[in-house]
């Protein structure tokens, strides 16, 4: 009866130090699991990080460019086809020119207009659309059969380009647009169709050169 009892104390005391270790086996485990990042880590990590950002940035930021130059010329196309079709629905002359008080520089905005009075200015009553500046960083080159300024392109009643005061002659160029080391121009030709191309991927995209 005695070898019984004692045996089964020590059962008990076995069981106790087993139950006693499996509690210390759970409360230490989570602890192992919260354990952060400790500081060499997170300077690495943060490191690493730098050198990706510095090696990427010059390609984002040459993205960007790209971009704002491809919107700036889709815009621009835009407008010309739109003083085309206005110049068309109307019968007469509908012009598209630069904001700049000095009628040279495209990169500040431009305006299209029904010019009734000739006088390259539009009244209240006859202004179309009007967009704002570029980007900044991009510049407009303009080069017409007519270089002297103030620029203008003019649509007459039959959609042909035209100089202004005399709408049956043609005018026909290129303007050039440069943002980044990129180039986009937008063509016109005799007939007063415009077309945008790229000079480092389509032929017979000739034009001014980059500033």
């Amino acid at each position: 009866m005695l070898a019984m009892t004692c045996a089964s104390a020590t059962c008990a005391s076995a069981t106790c130090a087993s139950a006693t270790c499996a509690s210390a086996t759970r409360t230490s485990a989570p602890a192992r699991r919260n354990r952060g990042f400790s500081l060499p880590e997170l300077c690495t990590v943060l490191a690493v990080a730098a050198v990706l950002l510095a090696i990427g940035a010059p390609d984002l930021r040459d993205l960007i460019r790209t971009q704002q130059l491809k919107a700036a010329a889709g815009d621009l196309f835009a407008a010309i086809d739109l003083a085309r079709a206005q110049a068309l629905a109307r019968g007469r002359l509908v012009k598209l020119a630069p904001l700049d008080p000095a009628g040279t520089d495209w990169a500040l905005g431009w305006r299209v207009f029904d010019d009734r009075n000739g006088d390259g200015q539009p009244e209240a009553d006859e202004l179309i659309v009007q967009h704002g500046a570029l980007a900044p960083g991009i510049a407009v080159a303009f080069a017409f059969t007519n270089l002297a300024p103030p620029y203008y392109i003019a649509y007459n009643g039959a959609g042909r380009s035209c100089a202004d005061g005399n709408s049956a002659a043609a005018r026909w160029g290129t303007m050039s647009l440069f943002h980044g080391g990129h180039i986009r121009r937008i063509k016109i030709n005799m007939l007063g169709r415009a077309r945008i191309c790229d000079p480092a991927r389509d032929t017979g995209c000739d034009g001014a050169a980059a500033p």
